[in-house]
């Protein structure tokens, strides 16, 4: 099998890049005019910047605003509204589900497309694919095309007045990046161009990796105060090339088909895609068997962040045994990405995976929960800041009957046996799907 890397034609990224976007678009050779699909927050931020930016080249430009799911519907309407513009570059600016309909449509029409994330939600604007769901918001399909995005630009200072929910998000999606690459090059596994991963593409996911430990938390800090820092710079980069590049030139596993089962489960629909990814990492690490200081580094970090680790974080606390069986036969479909393990996987095994990680997640979760009060510096703004378990502090204070227990501790085969399901007894405002304020609530706008 050939060995093959792609990548997006150009990647520019940095405070007020939207400001050179019509000059970046010229560099690339491609002419107007262009059809812009964004998202309602994008159109009210940088309507005005796109027309000086624009016009400082010369390029006709008009605006379709996205309807909220990237479906196929979707994807007529914005193919239509671009013939009406006589349209000759497509340019998405929003989140995730925007930039796959801004892919979708320039594929069907032939023409080149400009990615320009206004959230680092997923690593999905360097990608030549597209996620589509169904009009009830159920995944459908992966669409895969011929070529990468022409143009990414990222303008770091939309970035940083993002809500942290969609960065932390981002930081779920590429969390697993790392774990679902060495996968595929371990089993000969074909990544999402159809060849085999190169050593380029392992190295990048791996880096991808280290960056979210090392700047996770300091990259929600630039957030609060509105203001790009170096850390931020590093993370967006980690969120969106590094783990793009890495998982398309090395290929996907557990993480994702997991997450796309959990789209079946209507509460998981308030949830966004990097959280539901961020609870499939989880559950693989525990198909795999993974050594408990892997597992205790993940969850370590989910926390740290605000990352779902529990089923109560993904809005499905409590799971009938028939839900936990539908979202596992989802996952472990014919053709699904969760094949590409180094086992057999079955329904049944899928779902003894995800009550391990469930129950991992509950006791860690409940550690850091008692150590919350340690650090408050951006409590208010996403998640408390939890620092490593260095002993267990759980006492007569735990309602989860952890009884002081390391998040570790015992064997990850008695964690599958766990009787019950717990769930995470994090305040509303931090789980994902519950209790979010408008403000930042996710559209993937």
């Amino acid at each position: 099998m050939l060995k093959v890397f792609c990548a997006p034609t150009r990647y520019t990224q940095g405070p007020h890049a939207t400001d050179q976007l019509g000059a970046e678009i010229r560099t690339l050779g491609l002419e107007g005019p262009a059809i812009i699909v964004a998202g309602r927050s994008a159109i009210r931020l940088l309507s005005e910047t796109w027309s000086k930016t624009f016009a400082a080249v010369g390029m006709r430009h008009a605006i379709y605003s996205f309807g909220g799911e990237c479906t196929a519907a979707e994807i007529r309407r914005g193919c239509q509204a671009a013939r009406e513009a006589n349209a000759r570059v497509v340019v998405g600016a929003g989140g995730g589900k925007v930039l796959d309909t801004a892919r979708a449509i320039a594929s069907d029409l032939s023409l080149p497309v400009v990615n320009c994330p206004t959230i680092t939600s997923s690593d999905a604007p360097c990608s030549a694919l597209s996620v589509i769901y169904t009009d009830a918001g159920a995944w459908e399909e992966y669409r895969i095309y011929r070529r990468n995005p022409d143009l990414v630009l990222v303008d770091t200072a939309v970035i940083a007045r993002s809500p942290a929910r969609h960065l932390v998000a981002g930081m779920g999606d590429a969390l697993a990046t790392w774990f679902e690459a060495k996968v595929c090059a371990d089993t000969g596994a074909k990544n999402m161009r159809g060849g085999a991963s190169t050593r380029s593409a392992l190295a990048l996911a791996e880096l991808c990796y280290k960056t979210l430990l090392a700047d996770g938390v300091a990259a929600i800090e630039a957030l609060q105060h509105q203001e790009p820092n170096e850390g931020l710079e590093r993370l967006v980069e980690a969120n969106t090339l590094l783990s793009g590049l890495g998982f398309e030139s090395s290929g996907l596993a557990a993480a994702h088909a997991i997450h796309n089962g959990l789209t079946t489960a209507p509460g998981t629909h308030a949830c966004m895609h990097g959280e539901k990814v961020a609870f499939g990492l989880i559950a693989q690490l525990m198909l795999e068997s993974q050594p408990k200081s892997v597992v205790e580094e993940v969850l370590t970090f989910s926390n740290s962040v605000g990352l779902p680790t529990t089923f109560g974080d993904i809005g499905i606390g409590n799971p009938s045994q028939e839900l936990l069986e539908m979202v596992a036969k989802r996952a472990a479909a014919a053709g699904e990405t969760i094949h590409n393990e180094p086992l057999s996987v079955t329904p049944a095994l899928v779902m003894e995976a995800m009550r391990a990680a469930d129950s991992a997640g509950t006791v860690c979760s409940c550690i850091f929960s008692a150590q919350a009060s340690r650090s408050r510096a951006i409590a208010r703004f996403i998640s408390p800041i939890r620092a490593p378990p260095v002993a267990p502090v759980c006492g007569p204070v735990c309602t989860r009957g952890c009884r002081g227990r390391s998040p570790m501790e015992g064997s990850f085969s008695s964690l599958r046996r766990a009787g019950t399901v717990r769930q995470s007894n994090r305040p509303a405002w931090s789980r994902p799907g519950r209790g979010y304020s408008p403000r930042t609530s996710c559209s993937g706008s």
